[in-house]
């Protein structure tokens, strides 16, 4: 639960940075709900996953996971252009979010 909680998360960070990107420095009313709203969902989705996933390992694929779906949104309406370089280093960072997923998970000791 606590990883489609954070992959959640990821989503919610694309809507909020693509929203961002909408609001015309936050004079658009609706964008600028949009990213309220979504800003507080991933925050508190990552918040919740922290909870049971290390830091370095949910943060980066929050991180990762989010940036990559904002740039693959924005190749989709056509707000970027698509490039194969592009599409490499995408395709790149949601390998290593993927291969953070299946590292194996030391528990640390508590002091």
């Amino acid at each position: 639960m606590p990883w489609i909680v954070l992959l959640f998360g990821a989503v919610c960070e694309a809507v909020w940075a693509t929203a961002l990107g909408a609001s015309a420095g936050m004079t658009l009313a609706v964008p600028t709900i949009i990213f309220g709203v979504a800003l507080v969902l991933s925050m508190v989705s990552l918040g919740y996953a922290l909870r049971f996933i290390p830091l370095g390992t949910a943060y980066s694929v929050w991180v990762g996971l989010g940036a990559a779906l904002t740039v693959v949104y924005a190749i989709g309406t056509g707000a970027e252009t698509v490039s194969v370089l592009k599409l490499l280093f995408v395709s790149g960072i949601v390998a290593a979010t993927v291969g953070l997923k299946l590292v194996p998970v030391k528990k640390s000791k508590t002091p």
